[in-house]
């Protein structure tokens, strides 16, 4: 997995260094409301300015299919990418052909250049070779800063890094020593919580982490799906009935590798999916008919809680339980904060990532204290299936 050059490989003074980033942020009015990921490609971009590089910004933006859609330009995220980099940026009204090498030998000394929307180019999504040597034109040196779109193979994020002298950018490389840490080379004892509502979207996920890790921590509507294949009555939870002999698998998958499978030994149940309604804690094995399993519940989490204190990497995907409405939380919660005081405390490695998974940390306050925290989503699920990722292979 480490086989790829960094920016502090690059000689990038007086260079034109075409950096493929993600700024695909939620807009409100026209303005960015929520500038995290712009805020996640500064350390990349000012390193490239203090070598004397000239940052040219490919992204893409949304999805208008290969087409121009003027509701989906980059030109409305400028302000934003100004006031986080602090230096002026220009925009270019399209990212290949004239216009964009206009804008770009017009570049000044200390500037940064935005160019239009990738994927407004039908070329970019087909990873066609003709619109990436377009892209090449533009640039001296290429670098991979956008692991959350790694995991596609796109004209530029693919095929542009074999056209040039291609690199990681410093978030790229964040993400990648952090899976490293997490599952390639982590130090054991290795614990992975996998939570969420379907077996059925984290199935090559739980088969490669019973392989991998010392302990699997199996919670939120999933856990309810591997309860059931033991013949555990469930009630009205969530449950894929049909996912029965894919969790026995996996589950002999693990026993097969010595991996131990946390699964909840009592849970909390109410008869509504709704905030603050009437709720219990009851065995695993006691569901009613008429109730659905809504969270892990305080005996799960002491174990989950022992479980952590035994290990070494902690590797995150996930919450408990229906942490959007409380108190079903509370499992993700504790489990959550004991992480991060046992990383604080220095003996644990904490890897975390996936769009639930953030959302979870950041309401239990802990998502700093973590050693890691992905923001990609999609890109770093497949890489903790132990996938190969086009936009990291073409770096190799």
């Amino acid at each position: 997995m480490m086989g790829w050059k960094t920016l502090d490989d690059m000689d990038l003074a007086g260079r034109r260094v075409l950096v493929r980033v993600d700024i695909n942020v939620p807009l409100e009015n026209g303005v960015v409301s929520d500038a995290t990921r712009i805020g996640r490609i500064v350390p990349t971009v000012r390193a490239i300015l203090a070598a004397g590089g000239r940052p040219i910004l490919l992204a893409h933006f949304d999805r208008p299919k290969g087409r121009v859609v003027p509701a989906m330009s980059l030109r409305q995220v400028v302000p934003a990418l100004a006031d986080a980099l602090g230096v002026p940026v220009a925009f270019a009204g399209d990212c290949v052909g004239e216009v964009a090498a206009a804008a770009v030998a017009a570049l000044a000394p200390g500037a940064v250049l935005l160019l239009e929307n990738t994927r407004f180019h039908p070329g970019e999504e087909a990873n066609d070779p003709a619109f990436a040597a377009a892209l090449a034109a533009n640039g001296d040196v290429y670098v991979n800063d956008a692991f959350s779109a790694a995991h596609r193979a796109h004209a530029s994020t693919e095929a542009l890094a074999h056209l040039l002298p291609a690199c990681a950018g410093r978030l790229m490389e964040e993400e990648l020593s952090a899976l490293d840490r997490a599952l390639g080379n982590p130090v054991r004892p290795v614990v992975a919580v996998v939570g969420g509502a379907k077996v059925s979207t984290k199935i090559d996920l739980l088969r490669n982490l019973a392989g991998r890790v010392d302990h699997l921590v199996i919670g939120g509507g999933m856990a309810n799906t591997f309860l059931a294949a033991q013949g555990i009555g469930v009630g009205k939870s969530l449950c894929e009935h049909d996912l029965a002999d894919t969790a026995r698998a996996i589950l002999a998958a693990a026993r097969a590798a010595g991996c131990e499978v946390v699964l909840p030994g009592d849970v909390v149940v109410a008869r509504e999916f709704r905030a603050h309604a009437p709720h219990e804690t009851v065995a695993a094995t006691a569901c009613p008919e008429e109730a659905m399993i809504l969270d892990a519940g305080p005996a799960t989490v002491a174990r989950i809680a022992a479980t952590l204190a035994r290990a070494r990497t902690l590797v995150w995907n996930g919450p408990l339980g229906a942490f959007e409405i409380p108190p079903f939380d509370a499992a993700t919660m504790a489990a959550a904060r004991e992480a991060a005081r046992l990383t604080g405390a220095g003996s644990l490695v904490s890897v975390a990532g996936g769009g639930d998974t953030v959302a979870a940390l950041n309401a239990a306050g802990v998502a700093e204290r973590f050693t890691y925290v992905s923001t990609a989503g999609g890109a770093f699920l497949e890489g903790m299936e132990g996938r190969v990722l086009p936009g990291v292979a073409a770096l190799g």
